[in-house]
């Protein structure tokens, strides 16, 4: 399963983790999360900046698993891809320790789609690789902030 990962999509996928990793640095440090909501605003702090662009990047994912689906699997696969997308729109608001909690599971579920995509032979042989380290650091990120 734990094939080398591209430099590409390493470094890019790496550098996507940024904002999760930042909405944490300010919500744990609260020197840096107050510097931040005076300096650049609210919207680049947490939860505010967890929030959205979490939303955001489980539906990007969303599009990235309908592109599998196009490899032979059929309606399944393409119902499965839309579900990201779906989790995001319903169940991400009623405040931000809800809303955390209900990214986190939709990541721990684009896991598991990752996973039904990858035994099917339409993702690369190294998706599961990439995508067990950023959903990890996803989880990771969320988790105090859905605990807070």
């Amino acid at each position: 399963m734990f094939k080398p990962i591209p430099r590409a999509p390493l470094l890019l996928g790496l550098a996507g983790l940024l904002p999760f990793l930042w909405g944490l640095a300010t919500l744990l440090i609260p020197a840096l999360g107050n510097w931040a909501l005076l300096t650049l605003g609210g919207r680049f702090t947490a939860p505010f900046v967890q929030l959205s662009y979490g939303t955001v990047i489980l539906s990007f994912m969303a599009g990235v698993l309908w592109g599998f689906a196009t490899r032979d699997e059929g309606w399944s696969g393409y119902a499965f891809s839309v579900i990201p997308a779906l989790w995001a729109f319903f169940m991400v608001g009623g405040g931000p320790t809800s809303a955390a909690m209900n990214l986190t599971i939709g990541f721990l579920g684009l896991l598991l789609l990752d996973l039904h995509f990858w035994q099917r032979g339409a993702t690369p042989g190294w998706w599961m690789s990439l995508r067990l380290l950023l959903t990890a650091v996803v989880v990771a990120s969320l988790l105090p902030l859905a605990f807070s």
